[in-house]
């Protein structure tokens, strides 16, 4: 009896120090490859007290010292912005849209331009149909942002990845336009 104690006492030594040699050691390389690569362009054109017809964005919250048609200072800090931009496959504003980009965001830093992002791109084309949805930072003064894709519908049902944002143009306070380089990982 005391030999088999023995037995499985070395068995299980063994066992867990071979657990701990195949366990991975820091950080592992993301090697896989994404199951689709899209690019995307989203103009949005913010109302400004005169620009009714051709806004796409509207300042919906602002802290006590803003106000709704010019973005507060400094940093643009606590103004809440809802959206509805259209997407396209260029950086024209005046392209066919292939669908819009809708949802809001907080600008959140007060001492640098940063903002918290939640949207979604709602696609009704002949190449996409469905939603693909986003959140996360958005550090606004970085070349690129890396944002989550959290989900989707249609042709994106239950998609994940990781869309790239980078400013492709800006015009002031007025307009901004946005490269979206989205790379799936999960593709259904």
């Amino acid at each position: 009896m005391a030999s088999t104690s023995k037995l499985r006492a070395i068995f299980l030594c063994l066992l867990i120090s071979a657990a701990a040699a195949s366990a991975p050691r820091g950080r592992k390389p993301h090697n896989r490859q994404p199951c689709q690569q899209l690019v995307f362009y989203f103009h949005d054109i913010l109302y400004n007290g005169q620009n009714y017809n051709n806004a796409t964005s509207a300042i919906i919250g602002s802290p006590q010292w803003g106000n709704k048609t010019t973005v507060a200072t400094p940093y643009n800090f606590g103004d809440l912005v809802a959206f509805d931009d259209p997407i396209t496959l260029d950086n024209n504003l005046h392209s066919p849209p292939v669908g819009r980009a809708q949802g809001m965001y907080l600008y959140d830093q007060r001492s640098i331009y940063g903002a918290l992002l939640s949207f979604s791109f709602l696609f009704n084309s002949t190449d996409h149909v469905g939603t693909l949805n986003f959140a996360g930072a958005d550090p606004l003064m970085n070349k690129t942002r890396d944002i989550s894709v959290i989900g989707g519908t249609g042709d994106f049902f239950m998609a994940r990845g990781v869309a790239t944002l980078s400013t492709d143009s800006f015009e002031g306070d007025v307009y901004f336009r946005l490269r979206v380089e989205i790379n799936l990982y999960e593709c259904w």
